[in-house]
């Protein structure tokens, strides 16, 4: 399994020895300042999805690059991981819009449906009207956790496209049930409870705005039953998202999402960055070389938590080690 090169090693800052420090302080850090402008996407099933792009305007990007970004669980543009990257390529003038999943802009969406580890014709079809609008451009995609996950299996779907030139997936919950089982487990509980709390929370409030709203998609949530013994993500998965999308029920959902099954059809240069001390991935998750197509790399490495990869550098490791990539 690749590791990297002796260049591109990564070596953790000497106070955040560990997966959770890690894992920690990328999401309570103090965030880069990046302005955004705001593009509504209308999508064909009468709902709708928000792009935040920096002012950098994408005409003037250098080599005509555009990166895009997909967040994670419970993330949205505003994610610090994606603040710090957006913030690098703006000084290399480079510009950059991050996606975000339906209902996570801020706004409320107009349907019931949601969005989901496995949610890429989404991704289909915003990369299907901005390639329209910039057709004379190339796109690199960056995802993060749950993004990452998205990403890879939309790149495994399509294979491979003249405007994608690169992909990186952070931090990717390869094989979903795994991962929800590890959020039931010792300190990794932790996280699963925060991200419960969470998803419960968004789903209560959507369910009140669209009782306001749209009477009849509120009914179809209605129909998924009290949310408020949902203990696991596990049970809300098969409780609410994979009745709410179409799928049997949790495991139908996990074995359907998991980007592992996609990995050997990708056709676009891909780096996977991935941590051996991942708090919510465990290493049972993580992909042999005999299942990535040859367009894929991994650099797996020792410590970096989920997500995390911060060094004592002052231009951190992660958003430095996907610019080189991008550049090579």
């Amino acid at each position: 399994m690749t590791t990297g090169s002796l260049e591109n090693k990564f070596i953790p800052t000497w106070w955040l020895p560990e997966g959770h420090s890690q894992t920690l302080w990328r999401k309570f850090s103090p965030t880069k300042k990046v302005r955004h402008r705001r593009q509504r996407i209308e999508l064909d099933d009468s709902d709708y999805i928000d792009l935040d792009w920096t002012t950098l305007d994408p005409k003037q990007s250098k080599d005509n690059i555009i990166v895009f970004f997909l967040h994670g669980l419970c993330g949205c543009s505003r994610s610090s991981y994606i603040l710090a990257m957006q913030s690098l390529l703006n000084t290399q003038g480079i510009s950059s819009v991050a996606m975000n999943f339906r209902g996570c802009s801020g706004e409320m969406n107009r349907l019931a449906r949601a969005y989901h580890s496995g949610v890429s014709e989404d991704v289909n079809e915003v990369f299907s009207k901005l390639t329209v609008e910039y057709p004379h451009h190339n796109f690199v995609f960056v995802g993060y956790s749950l993004g990452a996950n998205v990403l890879l299996k939309w790149l495994g779907e399509v294979e491979s496209h003249p405007s994608i030139c690169k992909a990186v997936a952070v931090s990717t919950p390869f094989v979903l049930e795994f991962c929800a089982q590890a959020m039931l487990q010792g300190v990794s509980r932790i996280y699963g409870r925060y991200f419960v709390r969470r998803l419960v929370k968004d789903f209560q409030n959507k369910q009140e705005h669209l009782e306001a709203s749209n009477p009849e998609e509120a009914e179809r949530i209605a129909k998924l039953g009290d949310t408020r013994s949902i203990s696991s993500i596990w049970e809300f998965d098969d409780q609410i998202t994979a009745p709410l999308h179409g799928f049997e029920g949790a495991e139908d959902y996990y074995r359907k999402c998991s980007s592992s099954a996609f990995l050997g059809s990708i056709g676009v240069d891909t780096l996977l960055i991935q941590s051996k001390n991942d708090p919510m991935i465990p290493p049972k998750s993580i992909p042999n070389n005999d299942m990535l197509s040859p367009q894929v790399q991994m650099q797996l490495t020792e410590k970096g938590g989920h997500v995390g990869f911060v060094s004592s550098n002052p231009d951190n490791w992660l958003e430095q080690r996907i610019l080189n990539f991008i550049r090579a």
